[in-house]
């Protein structure tokens, strides 16, 4: 038996998050116990304030947890060195944000290049895959354009194309459409889909939106930072 494919690529127990603001706590997420399966598309529900964008941030390595184990992509982020963390950041998940997080002053292939440049990889082997991306995306007329002239949408698919550039296994996507029209929400969630079903990529959607939900293969509802549902 293959074990890779019956571990879960994201586990969590117990997983806790506590903030000190001054004198009192605040409680990110409490005694999460998770296990999500690779190639999931799952969505994340919950109002504000209910724990989604902290358990990304713990998901992504961006965060550290306060207590509980998490361990994902066969990583252990409870005891991974700041080194391990950049290294996991680079290239096992891929972030995609609300605010989309593009450099002002790069242009579109320079912003999708970024990445893997940091990650040493060569000019060489980074801009064929940044095109084929941009094609991919429908974007790639685009490619010497910075952000600012850009649509919300286009900004979007650009920084889901510099999510992807490192070939991670996981996207984590806070709120992708929070800042787009209907019409560019939707695209985008398909767009997520598309990445978990033909890419075979885990796909996990902090949303408010409801655009995703017929998409899910997994839906999780948070509430005060506990799991109160998960189908």
């Amino acid at each position: 038996m293959n074990v890779e494919t019956t571990q879960p690529v994201i586990y969590a127990k117990g997983l806790t998050r506590v903030y000190q603001l001054g004198d009192s706590e605040v409680i990110g997420i409490s005694q999460v116990d998770l296990e999500i399966a690779a190639g999931e598309l799952v969505v994340l529900k919950g109002n504000s304030g209910s724990g989604k964008s902290t358990l990304l941030s713990l998901l992504a390595g961006l965060d550290r947890p306060s207590a509980g184990e998490l361990t994902v992509a066969r990583h252990d982020l409870n005891h991974a060195s700041d080194s391990q963390l950049t290294h996991f950041r680079r290239e096992v998940v891929g972030m995609v944000f609300q605010s989309f997080n593009l450099l002002p002053t790069l242009n579109v292939l320079e912003n999708i290049c970024l990445p893997a440049l940091l990650a040493g990889k060569s000019v060489g082997e980074t801009r064929p895959k940044a095109m084929e991306l941009l094609r991919w995306l429908e974007i790639e007329d685009r490619l010497h354009h910075i952000p600012a002239q850009l649509s919300g949408g286009e900004m979007q698919r650009t920084a889901i194309a510099r999510a992807l550039i490192n070939e991670p296994a996981i996207i984590l996507a806070d709120e992708p459409t929070g800042n787009l029209d209907s019409r560019n929400g939707q695209i985008v969630m398909d767009l997520l889909a598309e990445l978990n079903r033909k890419w075979k990529r885990t796909v996990l959607i902090a949303t408010h939106s409801t655009l995703a939900d017929q998409l899910a293969s997994v839906r999780m509802d948070l509430k005060d930072g506990m799991i109160t549902s998960l189908a």
